[in-house]
């Protein structure tokens, strides 16, 4: 049985957008405990990732935007340097400090370095544990926490760079990941599978395309409503469009103890979640799946998430 991987680097704890920010370095730090508590870290086969190229990083963004956000952190160092501000601000909730730029070239690498493990045959699946979290990055845009889309440019690279002919994206973060949206709608070998509480953030108009599965779920929805809808809409796509890999952008917010949403999910919910994406990767994908780390804001819950999301993933 091939492992499966964990990927994370040092310079994703040192992006800080200050303090009480809900998007902090702890949330690694909880996850890691986790791991170690239980024994699971011990299982995993832990990697250090590359940084994403320029080139990668175009199979989502753009020239433009990628040199901005690297000529910004370049800005912000003299004026730090000078006695300014530690941080610049991009929108109402997302800053970048001097580390910001090396974490987010870490995390997309994460992704991309997950995908060539598992299509090598090296891992059986991936999780990256990583942050900034991506999935409301869009092509010339950071937002909602968010600098460049991990999920967004794995898919494009699993089939740009290998060659495979159908992916999927499964995103079960509680905000609708309408960056990730915006870069593969209307791509026929990506079928995007999500569900989120609606009306809430990002006050977004939604893409309309054949490849996209949207589930909008009202506040209070349960981890039973989510598991029905999840059977009888996701399912059902998945299956027609028998994806060579999935990928998973995995927020843990709709856990009912988070505060960043109003959903009701506990880690059984994420467990069978996974354990129905999963045997859809054995199905169609040769049990290949990358997963990586967007939400989940409450410590605890966040944590012991990620252990039953993972544990399904290592067949533990």
């Amino acid at each position: 049985m091939k492992p499966t991987g964990y990927y994370t680097h040092p310079a994703c704890r040192k992006h800080d957008m200050g303090p009480g920010h809900p998007e902090c370095p702890e949330r690694l730090g909880a996850i890691e405990d986790r791991l170690l508590i239980t024994g699971l870290a011990d299982a995993l086969e832990r990697r250090d990732p590359n940084p994403a190229s320029q080139s990668e990083l175009e199979l989502a963004h753009s020239r433009m935007y990628v040199a901005s956000l690297r000529g910004m952190t370049d800005e912000l160092r003299e004026e730090v340097r000078a006695g300014g501000p530690e941080r610049l601000q991009l929108d109402p909730d997302t800053s970048i400090n001097l580390h910001t730029y090396e974490a987010a070239l870490m995390s997309a690498g994460a992704a991309l370095n997950a995908t060539d493990a598992v299509l090598a045959g090296e891992l059986q699946n991936a999780f990256c544990a990583v942050r900034p979290p991506g999935h409301h990055a869009c092509r010339e845009r950071a937002m909602g926490f968010c600098i460049f889309n991990h999920v967004a440019l794995a898919a494009k690279y699993a089939l740009e760079r290998h060659g495979l002919q159908r992916v999927a994206v499964i995103d079960f973060d509680v905000h609708h990941g309408n960056g990730t949206e915006e870069i593969v709608a209307g791509d026929p070998r990506i079928l995007m599978c999500s569900y989120y509480q609606h009306p809430f953030y990002p006050e977004w108009p939604h893409a309309e395309a054949d490849n996209l599965v949207n589930l909008p779920v009202p506040a209070y929805s349960r981890g039973s409503d989510v598991r029905e809808l999840i059977d009888s809409v996701w399912m059902p796509r998945l299956e027609a469009h028998r994806p060579e890999m999935i990928f998973i952008s995995a927020g843990f917010d709709a856990h009912r103890e988070d505060d960043m949403g109003q959903l009701g999910l506990v880690e059984q919910d994420y467990t069978w979640i996974t354990q129905r994406l999963k045997a859809v990767a054995d199905r169609h994908a040769q049990g290949r799946i990358v997963s990586v780390l967007e939400g989940g804001y409450n410590l605890s819950a966040l944590a012991r998430s990620v252990e039953a999301h993972i544990r399904v993933l290592a067949d533990l």
